[in-house]
């Protein structure tokens, strides 16, 4: 029997790192798919029919793994109109869209106004669409710019319309890390503050990881540490999203010219940790925009049971050369080629639509 078979209890750091170190591929999609299954019986695999608006890529933020953002006033900077953003939101609902994923970088001059105006003009032209948006260094930069506190700014933004917020701009919660590729972005501490006043307002988020710059083992763990602690504390993370690095056009890869992709194997090994860590939240994704579909079902194997968005547009990864798509008939037939039920859902997890 293998040292390795408990898929009930609750993990260590030290146990989870033995795992990360020393488990077969194998035998950790084995474990997580038990831990999958104990938790989603039904054998049900959802998606959900999105798009991703980025209403902005001018930020000051200055991150060293993004090759998405420009300057205030450099070549190629914008800020999307209502009318743009509405024709983009119209093209959505054509297609049965139900979510829009809104964030963009971190604006040095847009305050609270703005952003209640465009949550506010949203919701009340498209009732039907729920909005999804704005990450935490977003809500954190709104309330310092604004001279409000996060709690105000969550509050406001929730009475606008916004229904949630996104796992966005956690990417490594160690600080060691962060201070060498995002130095200027907010703490781990404030990135989980920013989750925890959401939660205690009612409004629920996604946990993320990216991982593949500069951590090591220690970090990945201290990472899941964190979001399965606030979980514990609040219940508001609706799912983990674990996306792999993507170092192409960033100057983290200029100045460190060694950092390549992560693997696949690299990526199914720690999403299956991650399904086994993380036992206190219900839906883990799959990453498919950067690993591809075929990864990105294989995923499904190894303790994902959410494949995602449809992801209409994405602009973020695509900037670092992942240009991965996928539509709804294809998330279909890859989630019954696993054997396991596709079902169209909202932000919610509700089912929508359930496809035999």
């Amino acid at each position: 029997m293998s040292a390795y078979t408990n898929t009930t209890k609750r993990y260590t750091d030290s146990e989870i790192l033995d795992l990360m170190d020393n488990a077969s591929l194998k035998e950790l999609g084995k474990m997580a798919n038990a831990k999958k299954l104990e938790i989603h019986p039904r054998k049900i695999t959802t998606f959900v029919v999105d798009r991703n608006i980025n209403y902005t890529n001018i930020c000051w933020v200055d991150c060293k793994f993004c090759a998405f953002k420009r300057n205030l006033g450099q070549e190629g900077e914008y800020i999307l109109s209502f009318d743009e953003i509405d024709k983009k939101i119209e093209e959505l609902l054509a297609i049965g869209g139900t979510q829009i994923l809104f964030q963009g970088g971190v604006h040095p001059k847009l305050k609270i106004d703005y952003y209640e105006n465009l949550v506010s003009h949203i919701a009340q032209k498209y009732p039907t669409i729920t909005i999804h948006g704005f990450s935490a260094i977003e809500v954190n930069f709104i309330a310092k710019i604004s001279k409000l506190s996060i709690k105000e700014v969550l509050l406001r933004l929730q009475k606008a319309g916004l229904s949630s917020i996104p796992g966005a701009g956690a990417e490594i919660l160690s600080d060691s890390v962060r201070d060498l590729i995002a130095p200027k972005k907010l703490s781990s501490d404030e990135w989980i503050e920013v989750h925890r006043e959401a939660h205690k307002i009612n409004m629920k988020s996604t946990a993320t990881m990216m991982f593949g710059s500069l951590e090591n083992n220690d970090d990945i763990v201290e990472h899941w540490r964190r979001v399965r602690d606030l979980q514990d504390e609040t219940r508001g993370f609706r799912a983990f999203i674990l996306w792999s690095f993507q170092p192409n056009n960033t100057p983290l890869k200029a100045q460190y010219p060694h950092i390549e992709k992560a693997s696949s194997n690299r990526y199914l090994r720690l999403l299956a940790c991650s399904r086994l860590y993380l036992d206190n939240i219900k839906n883990i994704q799959s990453s498919w925009v950067t690993q591809g579909s075929h990864i990105g079902q294989l995923a499904l194997l190894f303790g994902a049971n959410d494949l995602g968005s449809t992801m209409m547009e994405e602009n973020v990864v695509s900037s670092a050369g992942a240009c991965h798509s996928m539509n709804q008939d294809e998330m279909i037939g890859l989630i019954r080629d696993v054997n396991e039920i596709p079902a169209k859902r909202n932000t919610a997890y509700e089912i929508l639509e359930q496809y035999s």
